[in-house]
């Protein structure tokens, strides 16, 4: 099974052995490949019941949640890593979940659409209405999508908070591409963080 491009990034990431939270980890992808191939003691948090459903089908640890209420149920430092991939922009409040994943864990990686990517822009620009793109590929009124979010506005947000990025990953497609003009040129970034 081939993961997302994002999630292969942040399973490449891991390290070996490691405890980890996924939050919004949808069917538990990213958590059954952790768990085979980095022996990861791997937990998920989901809202979606199908998903939670298809996850522990898998032999997931995973209980249905909402990251916006439910994260600070979590105690400090129970992860070496939270993992919160596509959902950030879906949250009531990123700001706090972002806060609550680094008092989980030690490490974050986030994951989200770009929506300051020049395909967006420029459906913006000529078309005067909200793109449908392969990764924004769900129409404005029915997209779950609430925030949206730029690399330079995530990167603003870290900065204001004194969070650290210890790494960062672009994708233009399913291709990797260079940090330089990233907030244009990007439709899709990845970021491991710490305080």
């Amino acid at each position: 099974m081939s993961l997302r491009p994002d999630l292969a990034i942040i399973a490449a990431n891991v390290a070996a052995g490691s405890r980890v939270l996924d939050v919004g980890c949808g069917d538990g992808a990213l958590m059954a490949a952790l768990r085979d191939t980095r022996q990861v003691d791997a937990r998920g948090l989901e809202l979606d019941a199908g998903d939670v459903a298809a996850a522990v089908g898998r032999g997931l640890s995973v209980v249905q949640g909402d990251a916006d209420t439910d994260l600070s149920d979590y105690p400090d430092g129970s992860f070496d890593y939270a993992i919160l991939s596509q959902t950030l922009q879906t949250t009531r409040r990123p700001d706090m979940v972002l806060e609550n994943l680094l008092r989980i864990g030690k490490h974050a990686f986030v994951s989200f659409p770009n929506f300051a990517h020049w395909r967006v822009r420029a459906s913006l620009l000529f078309g005067g209405r909200m793109p449908v793109t392969r990764l924004l590929p769900i129409a404005w009124y029915a997209t779950p999508n609430i925030h949206h979010v730029t690399i330079d506005d995530f990167r603003a947000l870290v900065a204001e908070r004194g969070i650290m990025i210890e790494g960062s990953w672009f994708l233009s497609g399913d291709q990797h591409c260079g940090s330089a003009m990233a907030n244009l040129f990007a439709e899709h970034a990845v970021f491991l963080l710490r305080r």
